[in-house]
C-alpha cells in the first residue's frame, strides 16, 4: 500500500509540474505567434488527463494528492521566466520542454524500478504510459529544434 501511495503520489507530482509549467509558457507567448502553441496545447492537455488518473487511483486508496512544495513550484516559474523570457522562440520553448520531460522520464524510471515488485501493475503501468507520452513528446519538440 505504501508503494502505492509514493509511486502515486511522485507521478500526480510529475503531471502537476508540467501542466504548471506548460500552463506559464503558454501564457508568455499567448500574444505571440509560435507555431508550438498547438503542440503546448496537445501536451498539456494529456498531462492533465494523468493527473486526473493519478488522483483518481489515490482517491481510491483513500489518499489525497501531495503537491510539489512551494519552493519548486517557485523555483518552476522563474526558471520558464528567465529561459523563454528574452528568447520565446519554437525552439527555445522546445529545448526546454525536451529538458523537462527527459528529467521527469529519468526520475520516473528510477521510481519504476524501485516499486516495479511492490506496487499494483495498474499504477506501474501508469507511470510507464507517461514515459512512454514524455518520449513521443521529445521526439515531436525536437522538429522544433
Amino acid at each position: 500500500m505504501k508503494a502505492n501511495l509514493e509511486l502515486l503520489n511522485s507521478l500526480y507530482q510529475i503531471s502537476n509540474m508540467a501542466v504548471t509549467g506548460i500552463t506559464d509558457v503558454k501564457k508568455m507567448i499567448s500574444e505571440k505567434d509560435n507555431k508550438i502553441k498547438t503542440l503546448l496545447d496537445d501536451i498539456n492537455e494529456e498531462y492533465k488527463n494523468f493527473e486526473r488518473k493519478c488522483i483518481k487511483e489515490l482517491k481510491s486508496h483513500k489518499a489525497e494528492p501531495e503537491p510539489y512544495g512551494l519552493m519548486a513550484k517557485v523555483m518552476e516559474k522563474l526558471g520558464v521566466k528567465r529561459e523563454i523570457g528574452n528568447d520565446n522562440s519554437d525552439a527555445k520553448i522546445a529545448d526546454m520542454l525536451i529538458q523537462g520531460l527527459t528529467m521527469s522520464r529519468l526520475e520516473l524510471d528510477k521510481k519504476i524500478k524501485k516499486y516495479e515488485k511492490e506496487a499494483d501493475k495498474k499504477i506501474i503501468n501508469l507511470a510507464r504510459d507517461i514515459n512512454k507520452s514524455s518520449n513521443g513528446y521529445i521526439e515531436k519538440l525536437k522538429n522544433y529544434l
